[in-house]
């Protein structure tokens, strides 16, 4: 179940009212220099570029993850207080509570190859934060609540599978695509609500231990 929701939760952050708008100007950049109908390149750029930030969340999710393992005696209370955390980024997505440093931010980069690309994705992956922060702040506290090192890496690998999918995805499908992006954009408020309401279940979930018996009937 918690790979699940992180997974749903790196394709909210992909949609996200900062994010998705700026996906065609992120394609521009692994497509500078190729001629038409030359997507593999693109499309093997933007694998690196996913690379990248997966790279760093990984690496949140096993700090998060270590953590959460040396704070297990006091399991309950991190439960409480990260899904308290989860339902604040919900409220900020209904517009409840401000919290500024969510707020999305845009980059100007330049990337010639692959290692480029690699490169814009750790960048990226730091820059990134406060614009998707709600739903990798959300993954991040599932990783420490989850109490295990290798757990909390995998279910940063699982968010950032989630949000990198679907960019491969568009690196290939961009204009097939448009008529969805135009749709999703054009329904942000009710998007926003669904993330709220969505962030709002899945913190009272940690702070009810919901996952920790889900976890002790399939283990």
């Amino acid at each position: 179940m918690q790979y699940l929701i992180t997974f749903a939760e790196g394709i909210i952050s992909f949609i996200s009212p900062c994010m998705l708008p700026m996906l065609p100007v992120y394609i521009s950049y692994f497509a500078a220099g190729e001629h038409k109908g030359k997507k593999s390149r693109t499309f093997f750029r933007s694998l690196c570029f996913t690379a990248g930030f997966t790279v760093v969340f990984s690496l949140l999710g096993l700090f998060a993850g270590t953590v959460g393992s040396f704070l297990t005696r006091y399991r309950l209370a991190v439960n409480i207080v990260s899904g308290i955390i989860v339902i604040f980024f919900g409220l900020s997505y209904l517009d409840l509570v401000k919290l500024k440093f969510l707020k999305g931010v845009r980059h100007t980069v330049k990337v010639t190859g692959p290692f480029s690309a690699f490169l814009f994705g750790l960048i990226y992956a730091v820059s990134l934060t406060p614009c998707i922060g709600a739903f990798l702040g959300s993954a991040l506290m599932l990783a420490s609540a989850s109490g295990t090192a290798l757990r909390g890496i995998t279910l940063l690998i699982v968010y950032s599978l989630g949000l990198g999918l679907p960019f491969l995805l568009s690196s290939l499908l961009l204009e097939q695509l448009g008529t969805a992006f135009q749709f999703i954009k054009k329904h942000y408020k009710t998007v926003n609500l669904i993330c709220g309401f969505f962030l709002i279940a899945v913190g009272l979930a940690m702070c009810f231990g919901l996952f920790n018996k889900l976890l002790s009937v399939f283990s």
